[in-house]
């Protein structure tokens, strides 16, 4: 089953004079791990608002084409049952956490869905435990750091248990070493819960080995999908649309300028680094 489907998708907000999203056809399949990318303004948090049904049940918008979550149609879907099958997470993780607790936050979610109060502190335990902030169910969250806050807006989707996760730019404001924590945890979700997992950002650099599959976006239009080294082993069709190349990508780039031996492929520092192994190698022997 597709865990999301859009087919010919054209959106436009209310008010603007152009499409956020036009033609755009995207699938992606239960258990994948997808990255969304591309440079600002590309459509990427339109698509993801889509996926998550807040367009057009929250945010209207004038849409042509189908969207299908998990083999139902976004429209036919209420707002409540649509957000226990897929979870949204924003760029700025402090414009949805509004809670005095840690633990209030966890169990809004489920809270509204009046589900069975011993089952609500099940699910905010183990919400807590999975993103890393078992034991801090009484903190404020405007005490934590912002890798906390943006793990504390995963707790409190999942709380939700949803099949899916949608993520808006969630390692934007992050430091490295938060947004390698960020995607640890999004590649543990995957592997041990089974979720199928969204990521819209505007570069790879810590994604790309985590990621099933890449989709370029540019000007509200699907430009590409393939796997991460069949889309980001190349830099110019990257900055093409805006966005930057992987460092090890714009690396093999320089090389090759210097040493014909060096080819496109790569997309990790252990692959460049056998790139090198067998250039040296064959300098060896040409000697």
């Amino acid at each position: 089953m597709k865990a999301l489907k859009m087919c010919e998708v054209t959106a436009r907000y209310r008010g603007a004079d152009r499409d956020s999203l036009s033609r755009v056809s995207f699938e992606i399949e239960k258990g994948e791990m997808v990255l969304l990318l591309g440079a600002r303004g590309a459509g990427k948090s339109t698509l993801c608002m889509l996926a998550n049904g807040l367009i057009p049940h929250a945010i209207p918008c004038t849409l042509e084409g189908s969207i299908e979550t998990f083999g139902r149609d976004i429209s036919s879907l209420p707002v409540a049952e649509h957000s226990t099958k897929v979870g949204i997470v924003f760029q700025e993780p402090e414009n949805q956490l509004f809670c005095m607790s840690v633990e209030e936050e966890v169990a809004f979610g489920p809270e509204n869905l009046a589900v069975d109060r011993e089952e609500i502190s099940e699910r905010v335990e183990w919400a807590l435990e999975i993103v890393g902030l078992k034991g801090y169910n009484d903190r404020p969250p405007s005490s934590l750091s912002g890798g906390q806050k943006q793990r504390l807006a995963i707790a409190a989707s999942l709380s939700m248990r949803p099949e899916m996760l949608v993520l808006d730019e969630p390692a934007y404001a992050l430091d490295p070493i938060g947004r390698l924590e960020l995607y640890s945890l999004l590649t543990d979700l995957k592997r041990r819960h089974g979720l199928t997992v969204l990521i819209a950002g505007r570069d790879a650099e810590e994604a790309a080995t985590c990621v099933d599959r890449v989709a370029l976006m540019s000007a509200g239009r699907m430009v590409r999908t393939g796997t991460p080294a069949e889309i980001l082993a190349a830099p110019e069709p990257l900055r093409s649309i805006g966005v930057p190349p992987l460092q090890v990508s714009e690396l093999i780039e320089a090389l090759g300028k210097k040493a014909k031996r060096f080819e496109y492929g790569a997309i990790t520092v252990d692959a460049l680094a056998g790139q090198i192994g067998e250039a040296l190698g064959e300098a060896g022997t040409d000697r």
